[in-house]
């Protein structure tokens, strides 16, 4: 059994908070997709925040997924912020083609 779980709430101000905990790798890659994909479709919220403060690690699948939810989201107007994640999946979520301004510390940026 994968030590996967993804968690959504929304924030008194209106963001979708979407909360994975433990590794994303390809156990979870359907799961979590279908999860990011459901609130900018049908969901639709101003603001999607993903927050990554309890992901230790992330593979290529789901990179790939992240980098791709920035471009759905803009497509349908929905502002996509990448939150708190280590230095390292930082870095790795840049390679795979993640906006530097998607990334956010608390309430900064990444650079």
């Amino acid at each position: 059994m994968p030590n996967f779980s993804v968690d959504v709430r929304k924030d008194a101000d209106g963001s979708l908070v979407v909360v994975p905990q433990g590794v994303l790798d390809a156990e979870c890659a359907v799961q979590f997709r279908q999860v990011l994909v459901h609130a900018v479709r049908k969901l639709r919220p101003l603001r999607l925040i993903v927050e990554l403060a309890e992901v230790p690690e992330i593979d290529p699948i789901n990179l790939g997924t992240l980098a791709a939810l920035c471009d759905l989201a803009d497509d349908h107007h929905v502002v996509v912020f990448l939150q708190n994640a280590s230095a390292e999946i930082a870095d790795d979520l840049r390679a795979a083609g993640v906006p530097a301004q998607r990334l956010r510390r608390r309430d900064t940026i990444i650079a």
